[in-house]
């Protein structure tokens, strides 16, 4: 879509700024074509240049990483933590691990943040960071002296009331014990609040794990009533086979939906009759394995090496591996195949065009900053539990979690409306964000 010539001049400028790091060139172009009923309902945003504000990190740390592998030998890593907007409350975000983390993901993951942690409408900024440095394949022992490396840099500008990291992709469960333990080493505080994710026996929440992928189906789920459906009976695809995916399997079966195809960075399984929740979760949690052992296990379903996951027909589609993974020639292939709503788990999962081409031919869509706003939702809540010395059960923490979802789909329908596109909730989501972002920014000054 072609900017008007303001909105250009402020798409260049960070171009200019930020050199080579195009997937936050990419994540910033969707928001700013999306603003401009916004900016002239509301001038006074467009004179406090509050867009231009929003585009520019508060804050960007970048640091070495020094570790030592299990043969003695020295690695060198790089970390990042960028603190996107302190606006509605302290830094939240997470922390990914994986060899292609540099600052431009970092970025990209922390601009979507901002969005994204705004529509939760619990009171929390935005931040992101991470490493490349790679978990797989390492034992549990170089993991730790990664982390707690990482952690000896990191602690200095995080806390309860500043800045509160998470998981991401590459952090668990037990990357985020070692960060937890590193810094109450360093700090000499059990600072329940600093870290999400954490486990249940040291200030973690029930549903913190199944969060992203759970919310990502309620909002789906949302997204299929207006149209008097539900899951029942539905096939489903869903990319990616980490926590995000797996935990989205789980919550589709349950409402009825039958889940033929996952993947990873290696290949495709697809089974008809089903994909197993348990199996994938032995493997992937407990055992650590690849996700093609699976048809060890299951002797109907098949793996193929390499295999593009978009080809497997099926109603409704949930990426939830990586960034652009789902191309514009994979959205007209879903189409074609008959997909009626596509959720995105991951962050921006689908390119510029899939999105274009899925909102031309009348498919739901629900954009990452507010279909996987889940995890950060039930990150926030699990904040609000160690604040109160408080542990709520999975089934209050659950209900809670799709309540927020509910919200959250109601208010980006509700500002596609209001500002002219009905049911494209990638503008509703990116409108009613700025919004709240946009008044809480005039009230603090110029800051």
């Amino acid at each position: 879509m072609a900017l008007t010539e303001e909105f250009e001049a402020i798409y260049q400028d960070v171009i200019k700024r930020n050199p080579g790091e195009d997937e936050f060139h990419q994540a910033v172009r969707e928001v700013v074509e999306t603003l401009g009923p916004v900016l002239a309902k509301h001038p006074e945003f467009a004179e406090a240049k509050v867009l231009e504000r929003l585009c520019e990190p508060e804050r960007q740390l970048i640091f070495r990483v020094p570790w030592q592998d299990d043969n003695g030998e020295i690695q060198i890593n790089r970390g990042f933590r960028v603190q996107f907007n302190s606006a509605l409350g302290p830094y939240k975000g997470g922390l990914r691990f994986h060899p292609s983390v540099y600052l431009g993901i970092v970025k990209f993951l922390g601009f979507e943040q901002i969005f994204k942690n705004s529509l939760t409408g619990l009171p929390i900024g935005a931040a992101k960071g991470g490493s490349d440095f790679d978990p797989k394949g390492k034992s549990d022992s170089e993991v730790m002296r990664f982390c707690q490396s990482f952690m000896t840099e990191l602690w200095r500008i995080i806390g309860e009331y500043t800045d509160v990291p998470a998981g991401d992709i590459g952090v668990g469960g037990r990357e985020i014990g070692y960060l937890f333990g590193q810094y109450k080493r360093l700090t000499n505080k059990f600072e329940a609040g600093v870290l999400t994710g954490k486990g249940l026996v040291y200030g973690g929440s029930q549903v913190r794990k199944e969060a992203t992928g759970y919310g990502c189906t309620y909002f789906v789920e949302e997204m299929l009533k207006t149209r008097n459906k539900t899951f029942e009976g539905m096939r489903v695809v869903i990319s990616g086979s980490g926590n995000v995916a797996t935990y989205a399997l789980e919550k589709v079966s349950q409402l009825g939906g039958r889940v033929v195809a996952m993947s990873d960075s290696n290949g495709i399984i697809v089974d008809e009759a089903g994909i197993d929740f348990e199996t994938v979760r032995r493997l992937k949690e407990v055992e650590r394995r690849r996700i093609k052992d699976y048809v060890t296990i299951h002797k109907k379903a098949h793996y193929q090496k390499e295999g593009n996951i978009w080809e497997v027909p099926c109603e409704v589609a949930m990426p939830s591996a990586t960034q652009n993974e789902l191309s514009g020639k994979d959205a007209a292939l879903l189409v074609k195949n008959g997909v009626i709503a596509v959720g995105e788990g991951a962050n921006m999962p689908s390119t510029p065009d899939a999105v274009q081409i899925f909102l031309n031919a009348g498919v739901l869509f629900g954009p990452g900053k507010a279909a996987n706003a889940g995890g950060v939702a039930t990150s926030a809540l699990e904040m609000q539990q160690n604040a109160s010395r408080e542990a709520w059960t999975f089934e209050e923490t659950d209900a809670k979690l799709r309540q927020i979802m509910r919200s959250i789909h109601q208010t980006c329908k509700e500002a596609a409306e209001e500002f002219g596109s009905p049911g494209n909730l990638v503008r509703g989501a990116n409108i009613a964000a700025f919004l709240k972002l946009s008044r809480a920014t005039l009230a603090q000054g110029l800051v």
